[in-house]
């Protein structure tokens, strides 16, 4: 899904969700939605009172979780009117800037044009096919430059393709059918109804409550939360922003743990890393726990590797090193980046006076639960019922819609589902015919006899080319953008180079999810835990987990 995905409005939600557990007598736990008549802790939040949407992880990268400073002259203005002087004038502030970045899309237009004008085409090449690969370089440029927004530069490099007769409209717009890419946009719907309704709250302190008594324990209960939730909520930054924020940030500012200060050793910055390393290894243990996984294995049945019952084929290949590495991972940073408060005593009693205060189970979690409990059946058991994956995703969204857990003002206002339908399906579409036309079938064949040149067997070539799809992650922000944009050619490539098909496609998937945590930009998550948590001591561990699972 996790993902080309999904903005940090989920600093928003943390600000909205005010549920802190606190780790002292003196601090009460609380409704999101009932007010505390005592001053609440003190919060780097700014206060909101909407619902936030979820939104794309390339955009996440926009986002400032720091609150809104005051106008220093609104001040000025209101001590000079109450000593009846006139206040002094108010500057405003420019504008933004309006259209396209100049050198961000002049480099893009460049390297498209480049390839299109200077360099000479190949013998194997057709004049159409070299002129998409021309407009893609310059589209996956400009996705990695930002030189407008990913939608609208996605929207030009279409329009691009057309203009120049590379591809003819019916074409170009194909793969506004693809059903993964369907999937993703319900997978957004998806994440909403659990925020929405507070079931993933619910299930996450209740780990808390079992498991809470040290800090430890803490990571292990959202560790396991996490990955209870994956499967039915196939959106790692829907997981992080809607459930686990605010739940750390709320742990973290009531042990005295602060972003930005010394403070924030005692106890944030270790769940924060805990927690987001957690995030990839869960992504990697199921199918459905992040919709670019079902991208992965879609693009890899058009070059003709089929892997039969997905679902369950994939669990059984990642189940071991993904939960050995769920397992290890907190376990491993409390003894290298350990945090200074080791117990904390008071958090199950807090988070058990939370879940009273929260009261039974309401109707719509129940909903919810039922819901997903048949969408993740019908997703294991879709091959032999006849049920694609999106058919399931729909059955269960029209149930949602039918019972009143969401409504169609909650699938309109996400905006980034829609944005992602509009941007992804031009990068795929294009990738696709870029295999139809040969293009990658060429590139395959000159990265296959370079290795040839080489004498590299093939367990080489497979280290190598995956070594080189995983670092090539440092120039992405989007695990999905990664995969619409080379999974298909490094596929190709490990065959071409005589790797097992199956092992390749499924190493580079998973290879997908765990790169997604090397930087504080690689994914949507980490642009969440990174941003709403404004550097708390921010730096990257290594996933533990292996890459063909």
């Amino acid at each position: 899904m996790e993902s080309l995905a999904l903005h940090c409005s989920f600093a928003a939600a943390a600000a909205t969700t005010t549920t802190p557990f606190s780790l002292s007598p003196g601090i009460s736990l609380h409704f999101r939605s009932t007010p505390i008549p005592k001053s609440p802790p003190p919060s780097i939040f700014p206060p909101s009172s909407s619902f936030p949407a979820l939104r794309s992880p390339l955009n996440s990268l926009l986002f400032s979780p720091l609150p809104k400073r005051r106008n220093p002259l609104l001040f000025l203005t209101r001590a000079t009117s109450q000593n009846g002087k006139d206040p002094p004038p108010q500057t405003t502030p420019p504008p933004p800037p309006q259209g396209a970045k100049l050198l961000p899309f002049l480099i893009s237009i460049s390297i498209g044009l480049i390839v299109r004008f200077l360099i000479p085409i190949p013998v194997e090449v057709t004049l159409q096919a070299w002129q998409l690969f021309a407009i893609f370089l310059s589209t996956i440029t400009g996705l990695v430059l930002s030189p407008l927004p990913v939608g609208a530069w996605a929207f030009l490099g279409l329009t691009t393709s057309i203009v120049t007769g590379t591809l003819p409209f019916t074409t170009a717009f194909g793969a506004f059918t693809n059903e993964v890419i369907w999937l993703i946009v319900i997978s957004f719907f998806f994440a909403r109804g659990f925020v929405k309704t507070g079931l993933g709250d619910r299930i996450a302190t209740y780990f808390v409550k079992w498991l809470g008594k040290s800090t430890l324990g803490l990571s292990y209960g959202l560790t396991l939360s996490e990955a209870l939730i994956a499967p039915a909520m196939p959106s790692t930054t829907a997981r992080a922003g809607g459930v686990f924020v605010p739940i750390i940030k709320s742990l973290s500012l009531s042990a005295g743990s602060r972003p930005g200060d010394p403070s924030s050793r005692k106890l944030g910055s270790y769940l924060v890393q805990s927690q987001f390393q957690a995030s990839t290894n869960s992504s990697a243990l199921f199918l459905t726990a992040s919709a670019q996984n079902l991208l992965c294995l879609k693009l890899a049945e058009e070059l003709g590797i089929i892997i039969l019952n997905p679902w369950v084929s994939w669990f059984k290949a990642a189940s071991l090193p993904a939960l050995v590495s769920l397992l290890l991972t907190p376990l491993i940073l409390y003894k290298f980046y350990p945090p200074e408060i080791k117990d904390t005593p008071d958090a199950p009693a807090m988070a058990a006076k939370k879940l009273e205060q929260m009261g039974p189970v309401t109707k719509n979690e129940w909903i919810m639960v039922g819901t997903m409990l048949l969408a993740v059946t019908l997703w294991v058991c879709g091959d032999t019922l006849g049920i694609p994956s999106v058919v399931a995703a729909m059955i269960g969204l029209s149930m949602l819609l039918l019972l009143g857990v969401l409504d169609w003002d909650d699938c309109l206002s996400e905006k980034s589902a829609w944005d992602t339908l509009a941007w992804f399906a031009v990068l795929v579409g294009m990738a696709g015919q870029l295999t139809n036309l040969g293009i990658v079938s060429w590139m395959s064949g000159c990265v296959a006899k370079s290795l040839q040149s080489l004498s590299l067997s093939w367990p080489v070539a497979f280290v190598v080319l995956q070594a080189s799809y995983f670092l090539i992650h440092y120039l992405f922000a989007s695990q999905t953008g990664h995969v619409g944009a080379l999974y298909s050619a490094f596929l190709a490539m490990h065959l071409a180079a005589g790797v097992p098909g199956v092992l390749a496609a499924m190493a580079l998937a998973y290879n997908t999810n765990l790169f997604g945590s090397i930087t504080h930009y690689s994914s949507g998550q980490a642009a969440v835990y990174y941003g709403v948590f404004l550097r708390f001591c921010w730096f990257s561990i290594p996933t533990l987990d292996s890459n063909g699972g």
